[in-house]
């Protein structure tokens, strides 16, 4: 911790500027698909194919919403800076909940076509709490 005025202490999370948390949610996507590749390839080997493959698309959809959230953060950033918006600013929007649905019917295509464990789907979904807990702590140590 740093010291701010009159000698009190401030958190990191606190001096938190708009470029590192893009940062930081840049780095949990990147955190999500590499532990989605990893757990998949373990799966695979040690459970099935079909297995993995749920859990590989649960991943797939958490480090896409991930970046969806990036996304709409950057929208978001931008306005409240009262800085020019981005043209598509409607498109944003519109793309991500077209990406809602997406996901959606992935979820349903992949648990009618595989007959893997609906758990591991759940916990490749999961994935990516895991990475934005990881860089939270992560920021948090400084």
């Amino acid at each position: 911790m740093t010291e701010g005025p009159a000698n009190q202490p401030t958190h990191p999370i606190v001096e938190m500027t708009d470029a590192d948390l893009e940062a930081l949610l840049k780095r949990s996507v990147h955190i999500t698909i590499l532990l989605g590749a990893a757990i998949a390839l373990i799966l695979c080997c040690a459970v099935g194919w079909a297995t993995a493959a749920l859990f590989a698309v649960g991943a797939a959809i958490s480090a896409a919403s991930i970046y969806e959230w990036l996304r709409l953060i950057r929208l978001f950033n931008a306005r409240l800076d009262q800085k020019r918006t981005p043209a598509g600013a409607w498109l944003v929007v519109t793309l991500f909940l077209l990406r809602l649905i997406l996901f959606g019917a992935a979820i349903y295509v992949s648990l009618k076509c595989f007959q893997g464990s609906p758990i591991a789907l759940v916990c490749g979904l999961g994935l990516a709490v895991a990475g934005l807990v990881w860089e939270a702590l992560r920021q948090l140590r400084g």
